[in-house]
């Protein structure tokens, strides 16, 4: 914005510039809504007197400030993020049809979430605590969120649990303070939990900084290739930097200088041209595999042992731009499980299933139904759906219909070329069954048709045609073969009273 005013220059410092700038290349001060602030002083009666209701640009940057923060994460509160790059190194199409991985040299936006896991978002970066590690691919088939940490395995395989174990890592319901007995108490009653609590408290336990970890994606997902075969996956982020973690006293005078140091050199590090980097792997299990594998394949609290199925490198990871603004990037970066995109998609794992809904529905109370129309959030391909309205909706289809399905030719259709095969867990098929496959629609409405008079007749189709009249001659067309369907009757006087001559098609529009 320009400034196109030519008063108030001399009185540079009472109208808000506070300095001795040009008005013609000064950025004029506004109000939320666009309108250009005069004096950046409160409207008083007199220079001693009260405040005048009358001043709304006070009043707007006064209520504004009362609702600046959005509630925090429950889980993984204190971050630090930044965007880059993902570039394709292997193929991997055998495994999977996911366009990210579609060719060697391919190159994806991404932006990546550190964090820690306990702590509030006041909390020191170098505490003792698992750190998150949510990466957020902006593909050309849609945003894929991989969730994870930096650490291969989880507390707890049962959903039921995880709740409850957050509440042990937070402050006691009392005191208010952190609590070891709730801590050990309920990891005592968790065999499952000794595997992490083991990498949690060993030397690996506090890394130096966010650039000096590996990443995970800790779950097992499936990739599906473009023959329709699936396979188990789990995705590794080895630290291109070399690993650095911190002793006990060297966390403790860290925190006791900087409780932003892992933000600190991050950022740092990004801005001056250092650029940090992870290789990218993936383990691959076949269902015959996980079968016969002697631990379950799908529990998060398992590694698949790296001897038996070994990482196949898949790209470099490279994060070399900064946020320009941290609440608006990372604050305000919602990731989930649940997006995925063709080609990779969950498995049986009971604690990813959970997140499916879980991840997705946190950012519903925290940023809004319409939280992926922000601008982190946002895909960088076109996104045609029926979801519409709802607080803050930036982008709300036009004109277009809102209901799907319909028959307008330019609204969006699903692609049967992209839909997942189907996934055989024990005797059971899992598929997307169409609904209107197999199934009698019309006996009973005709016979229901059939058990009114002929006036009640008349009164129906007559009501039907008031409607059906107003709609598209196509649809009159279309709605007429399933009156048809039901009962001849039926059709027929419905076509007439909507002035259609049927001649032509009665002849293969008898009852079902």
């Amino acid at each position: 914005m320009t400034n196109t005013g030519s008063n108030g220059n001399s009185n540079g410092h009472a109208n808000g510039t506070g300095g001795t700038g040009s008005p013609a290349t000064c950025p004029v001060l506004t109000t939320a809504n666009g309108a250009p602030i005069g004096v950046q002083q409160a409207l008083t009666a007199g220079p001693r007197g009260p405040l005048l209701m009358q001043d709304v640009a006070l009043l707007e940057q006064m209520q504004h400030f009362n609702r600046e923060r959005i509630p925090e994460r429950v889980v993984h509160a204190k971050g630090s993020g930044a965007f880059g790059t993902f570039t394709v190194t292997k193929d991997i199409t055998k495994y999977t049809r996911a366009s990210i991985f579609s060719k060697v040299g391919k190159k994806t936006e991404m932006f990546l979430r550190f964090s820690t896991v306990a702590g509030e978002r006041g909390a020191a970066d170098a505490e003792r605590d698992v750190r998150g590690f949510a990466v957020k691919f902006y593909t050309d088939e849609g945003n894929w969120d991989l969730v994870g940490n930096n650490t291969p395995v989880f507390f707890v395989r049962d959903p039921y649990k995880f709740q409850n174990f957050i509440h042990t890592q937070k402050r006691h319901p009392q005191t208010n303070l952190r609590d070891m007995d709730m801590q050990w108490d309920f990891w005592s009653l968790c065999p499952e939990a000794l595997h992490q609590v083991t990498i949690l408290f060993s030397d690996r336990g506090i890394p130096s900084t966010y650039r000096h970890l590996h990443g995970f994606g800790s779950h097992t997902y499936s990739f599906t290739n473009a023959a329709g075969e699936r396979v188990w996956c789990k995705f590794h982020f080895k630290c291109m930097q070399g690993i650095k973690n911190m002793t006990d006293a060297e966390s403790a005078q860290t925190i006791g200088s900087d409780r932003e140091s892992h933000q600190r050199d991050l950022f740092n590090a990004i801005a001056k041209g250092d650029f940090p980097k992870w290789r990218v792997c993936v383990q691959i299990m076949t269902q015959a595999q996980a079968d016969s594998f002697r631990w379950n394949a799908f529990d998060l609290t398992k590694v698949w042992p790296q001897g038996e199925f070994p990482l196949m490198e898949v790209g470099v990871m490279e994060l070399n731009r900064n946020p320009e603004n941290y609440f608006a990037d990372v604050e305000q970066a919602a990731f989930k499980p649940s997006a995925l995109v063709p080609g990779i998609g969950p498995s049986p794992d009971k604690m990813l299933q959970a997140r499916l809904m879980s991840y997705a529905d946190t950012h519903l109370h925290r940023l809004g139904v319409n939280h992926h129309q922000v601008p982190v959030n946002k895909p960088r391909c076109p996104v045609m759906n029926y979801i519409r309205d709802g607080a803050l909706a930036q982008t709300n289809g036009g004109s277009a219909p809102n209901y799907w399905p319909n028959s307008h030719a330019t609204a969006p259709k699903p692609d049967a070329s992209f839909a997942d095969p189907a996934w055989k867990l024990g005797e059971t098929i899992v598929d997307r069954y169409d609904s209107t496959v197999d199934h009698d629609d019309y006996t009973q409405p005709g016979n229901l048709y059939r058990m009114f008079d002929d006036a009640h007749r008349d009164r129906l189709t007559s009501r039907i045609a008031g409607g059906l009249g107003q709609a598209r001659p196509e649809v009159q067309m279309r709605m007429l073969c399933h009156f048809f369907r039901a009962d001849a009757d039926y059709g027929t006087r419905l076509a007439r009273k909507l002035g259609i001559d049927i001649s032509a098609m009665t002849a293969h529009m008898q009852p079902a």
